[in-house]
């Protein structure tokens, strides 16, 4: 199945594509070991439809390579996360000039690297703590609090506390996704880091973070971290790294949990065919996803997968060739995608719109009309403070309204 949506064009291409699936250098030299398709899994994506049923209407613009939209809670504000480092402020008023914070002479930027992820701790109104998922100036991955001050308005910086260091063997799959589930613990993203083909085999590997799907308590800490380790995690128990929820992942960009039933949903980038779509149930600790055995269900290399959670969407890089993950939809303006997963593609600024579901049937496209806005440029999407679902592009971000 495929994601698809309507778009806008920008020039400048600073994230390459958002963990492309055709990404520059190794990945192009990486062959499949095997290429022929699983006789079960998704159906092929329709072919694009007439106009669809929504729009896109300016929330704001003007950002210099936005990854993210997040909305703070007891907030209407939203959050823009930029590549380089920074974190602007929407309002009612439009984009305001100072950073919410800004962390650019700490981090390295440009290609897949940069400031990647934000969530705000879900008793934020509280405790006014909130996370991000960065690679510093040498490329490790960190995953950081951070605290506002106490009027809100900007972040305080010192009071950093680094949660968890990730080496990257590469420049690419850094992941960089953060999301708060609705058991209150802290998820990150990790791609299998970088080159192509996952020649380290971390998407399988238990004994490395890399390329997993992590589970973390940030309200406490022990055995010498400062989290602490869920105890339904898989390995907590031993036998991997206790951090690990699913394993399997070539580039997660971009993850997000339904409100209404508390499954995952993961938009995996692919390698040179295939762009995946996974849904986890809420309680489905150890799944495997299957990279790099599969590419979506296609087999890839040689190798077992045991358990091999299949994806519940794929498209061919006839549609695109990078998946950004989205939401589901439980808002009430656009009624004909209400209770839809909404996904895109980065180059083609396609969006689809898919039964959120466990058998979620077939994708079908939207926002035709605002394809051309987005190609080459959809990073990805969002939800604001009404629950009302956002898409993102490099310079703008836009609300998707009834059409």
């Amino acid at each position: 199945m495929r994601a698809l949506l309507t778009v806008l064009v920008v020039t400048s291409l600073v994230l390459v594509g958002a963990g492309c699936g055709d990404d520059p250098g190794p990945d192009a030299e990486i062959t499949p070991t095997t290429t022929a398709p699983e006789t079960t899994g998704p159906a092929a994506a329709p072919e694009p439809p007439g106009r669809g049923p929504a729009t896109l209407m300016t929330v704001g613009q003007g950002f210099d390579a936005a990854v993210a939209a997040v909305a703070r809670p007891g907030d209407g504000r939203l959050y823009v996360v930029e590549q380089d480092g920074r974190i602007l402020v929407v309002d009612s008023g439009g984009t305001r000039p100072e950073p919410f914070l800004d962390l650019s002479a700490e981090i390295s930027a440009g290609g897949e690297q940069g400031l990647l992820g934000l969530a705000f701790h879900p008793r934020h109104v509280d405790n006014r703590l909130l996370y991000l998922n960065h690679t510093g100036r040498d490329g490790t991955t960190r995953v950081v609090e951070y605290q506002a001050e106490a009027g809100g308005e900007r972040v305080d910086v010192s009071t950093a506390r680094e949660l968890m260091q990730v080496e990257q063997p590469f420049g690419n799959h850094n992941g960089g996704g953060l999301a708060f589930g609705s058991d209150g613990y802290l998820y990150i993203g990790l791609g299998d880091g970088g080159s192509g083909g996952d020649p380290l085999d971390a998407g399988q590997r238990t004994d490395t973070l890399l390329g997993k799907m992590l589970r973390i308590d940030v309200d406490r800490g022990g055995d010498g971290r400062r989290y602490g380790i869920p105890a339904d995690n898989p390995f907590a128990g031993g036998g991997g790294r206790p951090e690990i929820w699913a394993l399997g992942l070539r580039n997660p960009w971009r993850f997000s949990f339904d409100s209404a039933d508390g499954s995952l949903w993961i938009g995996d980038v692919g390698q040179n065919s295939v762009e995946e779509i996974n849904r986890l149930g809420k309680a489905a600790a150890g799944l495997n996803l299957g990279w790099a055995r599969f590419e979506g269900t296609s087999r890839f290399s040689d190798g077992d997968v045991p358990d091999h959670h299949l994806p519940v969407a794929e498209y061919s890089h006839d549609l695109g060739c990078s998946v950004t993950g989205g939401h589901v939809y439980r808002g009430d303006a656009v009624s004909d995608i209400a209770g839809h997963y909404l996904y895109g593609d980065f180059c083609s600024g396609r969006v689809w719109a898919l039964a959120a579901g466990e058998t979620p049937g077939e994708p079908r496209e939207i926002l035709e009309s605002a394809r051309g806005d987005l190609e080459n440029s959809l990073t990805s999407f969002g939800l604001d403070s009404e629950g009302e679902i956002l898409v993102v592009s490099r310079s703008t971000v836009y609300r998707v309204v009834s059409g």
